[in-house]
């Protein structure tokens, strides 16, 4: 006999018809449900937290809030089983530990009522509006850092501030409503995989709202909230082996379930002016300065990531365990962390950089997860710039290695073009093939002349040279034996 998670054994005790909305989520996936929500569930379940009667543990209830069309499944999916989900962690040695989360109370779909989530986020109540709308979710030009005004998203909502239809234009006008009613601004919190994820954020809302109101973006400029952090949780997507497996093991019929590692960090800047819930008592690092936290995981988790993706594409594999798990692959990604990433990083207080990356590959060789290369790769166009090239940047501002950094782009490049060495198709991650034909067909700096991605990298005569070296060699040697030669270069 089945039961949804919300009547199985597994379901949270507290009391949940008393959790109100205090935290509104723009962008329900999996990672949020393996992260954040998380954490608010296990404040729920601690009887120690607030419970005056001005506040309780249940006053931060999570809203989450669908924008897209694909947006409907996770809407039906949570409303069949009173929004609640089970969290597996998947441990190395094949053990499953499983829960049901309940600190999502409701979900609204905007296009839906859109006045029913504008109401919500303008209620006093409402003190955090949190954001996972992924990488490239925010508009912003990768090269110049601004935001894209011309998109037909932040047009709609210059031109319609009071109708929006992106998640910046619904902060916005919330946001209006609250400074003419005089309610106190929310604290607005990205928990998106970038630097400066609160900068970012900031930039996106404020730039909105200087498109059709400059007052009013001055006005939360200098009033709002926008905290850093530093997230970190490896989520594969769900499966349906997965959803099949709950069901025969544990007897829970869940139809968006989420898998994940037994890791999770959470590193948080402490400035939520309306309130915020005690995180530090379920283990979120509560910092004044999130950047050398955030530093150290994008460009070693993150850029280890990339180098397991495009290298075992390229070799055909198909999982990152598998990646991680081979000689030569490992190598290489322990080269590049310790010669050119680990040298240009900030210390991080009360932890050990070696012992970080020693963690990592622990995680990476995790066969549970079975986190798959193309779902790593997809990230290419977006992370690269992000996790890798800054490396490669600082290195050349300081005269130091790029020639790991930069075989890595020239790899990424081959593995675009659809074809493994072994003459096998490598699964579409991204639309980055037409520049890597182009570069195939004699216009060599074709790939790295793209400057959403590489910015002014192409005109660097020591970057530019350096990858035309590597992409010849890649070509002559074949990665495998090119991997070992880049190791052995020491």
């Amino acid at each position: 006999m089945t039961a949804t998670p919300d009547r199985s054994d597994l379901a949270p005790s507290y009391d949940r018809p008393a959790i109100t909305t205090g935290i509104v989520h723009i962008g329900v996936g999996g990672f949020h449900r393996a992260h954040q929500a998380m954490y608010v569930d296990r404040l729920m379940r601690d009887g120690s937290a607030p419970g005056g009667p001005q506040e309780t543990r249940l006053d931060w209830g999570i809203c989450g809030v669908g924008l897209l069309p694909g947006d409907t499944r996770m809407r039906d999916a949570l409303a069949s089983q009173d929004h609640t989900y089970t969290l597996t962690l998947k441990h190395p040695d094949g053990r499953h530990e499983s829960t049901v989360i309940g600190s999502i109370h409701d979900y609204l779909f905007a296009p839906d009522d859109p006045e029913a989530v504008l109401s919500l986020m303008a209620a006093p109540t409402t003190r955090i509006v949190s954001l996972t709308v992924t990488e490239g979710g925010y508009n912003i030009d990768d090269a110049t850092g601004a935001f894209r005004t011309e998109t037909p998203g932040a047009v709609h909502d210059a031109a319609h501030p009071r109708e929006p239809t992106t998640a910046f234009g619904y902060i916005v006008e919330a946001m209006r409503r609250r400074r003419a009613a005089g309610i106190t601004p929310f604290t607005v919190m990205s928990c998106d995989n970038l630097p400066g994820n609160g900068r970012i954020a900031r930039t996106a809302v404020v730039s909105q709202a200087a498109m059709s109101d400059p007052e009013l973006a001055g006005w939360i400029e200098e009033h709002v909230a926008f905290p850093n952090c530093m997230v970190d949780r490896i989520t594969p997507q769900t499966t349906p082996e997965d959803i099949a497996e709950l069901r025969s093991d544990l007897g829970i019929q869940d139809a968006w379930p989420v898998v994940c590692e037994p890791f999770t960090q959470w590193v948080l800047e402490d400035d939520f002016p309306a309130g915020r819930p005690p995180f530090e008592r379920v283990g979120v690092q509560m910092v004044e300065d999130v950047v050398p936290y955030e530093l150290m995981k994008l460009r070693l988790l993150n850029a280890s990531h990339q180098g397991l993706g495009h290298w075992g594409r390229l070799l055909g594999m198909t999982y990152g365990h598998e990646a991680a798990g081979d000689a030569d692959v490992a190598a290489w990604v322990r080269a590049f962390l310790e010669r050119e990433a680990l040298p240009r990083l900030l210390p991080v207080p009360g932890i050990d950089l070696a012992e970080y990356v020693d963690t990592l590959f622990e995680r990476f060789t995790n066969a549970s997860i079975a986190d798959t290369l193309e779902r790593l790769a997809f990230f290419g166009p977006s992370g690269m710039p992000k996790f890798v090239l800054p490396t490669v940047r600082d290195n050349l501002a300081a005269g130091g290695p790029i020639r790991l950094g930069a075989a890595l782009c020239a790899a990424w490049s081959l593995g675009v073009l659809g074809t493994d060495e072994n003459g096998d198709p490598i699964p579409v991650a991204d639309d980055l093939r037409p520049l890597a034909e182009r570069q195939e067909a004699g216009d060599e700096t074709a790939f790295i002349a793209n400057e959403e991605i590489f910015g002014d990298l192409a005109e660097n005569e020591r970057f530019r040279t350096t990858y035309l070296e590597e992409l010849a060699a890649l070509r002559s040697q074949g990665a495998r034996a090119r991997m070992r030669e880049l190791v052995a270069e020491a």
